[in-house]
């Protein structure tokens, strides 16, 4: 049993020396000469209006993160309802768990506020002053 575990470690090992010894590779090799032009932005063909470095949103990348988390939940959850009959009440029990806690973290990005688009400042405090006269 622990065989297949370190095959799978030596596999993983060398494809991540490949990846990194080729990335190393190309970057010794290659030459370096940056201009001006090379570093603009390029837009399609056309000169580029403005920066090109616009600031997002960060709300765009929790909705995003968060559409991920349950698209990866539903590719789970698929294959296990297939086979659900075969597996029997301990997959059941582990699928529970694995619901639970998403539930779990949906209900606290939800009480965080994240899912509201437009997020309330809250009340300003102001004190109000008699003017004596």
């Amino acid at each position: 049993m622990s065989f297949d575990f370190a095959t799978v470690l030596v596999y993983i090992l060398v494809s991540g020396g490949f990846i990194f010894g080729s990335m190393t590779l190309g970057r010794v090799l290659r030459p370096n000469r940056p201009t001006a032009q090379k570093l603009t932005t390029y837009e399609c063909g056309e000169e580029a209006i403005g920066s090109a470095w616009i600031q997002f949103n960060v709300r765009f990348y929790i909705i995003a993160l968060i559409f991920l988390i349950f698209d990866v939940e539903i590719a789970i959850l698929f294959p296990w309802a297939v086979i659900f009959k075969k597996i029997g009440l301990l997959a059941l029990a582990e699928i529970l768990i694995f619901v639970g806690i998403l539930v779990v973290g949906f209900i606290y990005v939800w009480v965080k506020g994240d899912l509201e688009w437009l997020k309330s400042l809250g009340e300003v405090k102001t004190e109000s002053r008699k003017i004596e006269s």
